[in-house]
């Protein structure tokens, strides 16, 4: 039974590592730049100030999460709490972007793509969660 609760404790730090990855790659593009990526993601060439500090903000919460998702890999009494993070991390945004879907209407196909990366997270994050020590 040690083997198995070992090959877990892996998948959930397996997991951690990918969403530290797959959030920084994000967190970094809305960040350094929000220009560059509203005009190439989302094609928007004029980027309202405003709109570029909120991209800025998410960016700082994409990588403080991140930052957490690391740490917790290599730490194994806060796996389950920052597993269970990135699940409400990407619910949440899933679930706005259904929201947006009602209210707004359809967004840039990227956007699409996001959303159901989102949802897989949500589902794979459920599965890791659940494995047993």
């Amino acid at each position: 039974m040690a083997v198995l609760g070992d090959l877990n404790m892996q998948i959930k730090k397996a997991f951690l590592i990918f969403s530290f990855v797959a959030v920084t790659i994000f967190g970094l593009l809305y960040g350094i730049s929000p220009t560059w990526y509203a005009a190439n993601f989302l094609g928007i060439t004029d980027l309202n100030p405003n709109v570029a500090h909120i991209l800025r903000a998410i960016a700082g919460l994409y990588l403080a999460l991140a930052a957490f998702w690391l740490y917790a890999a290599f730490i194994d009494k806060y796996k389950d709490a920052a597993i269970l993070t990135a699940i409400l991390f990407a619910g949440g945004l899933a679930a706005g972007r259904c929201v947006s879907l009602i209210f707004d209407g359809q967004p840039a196909p990227v956007l699409l793509i996001y959303g159901a990366m989102e949802f897989a997270v949500v589902l794979v994050g459920y599965w890791v969660y659940t494995r047993p020590e």
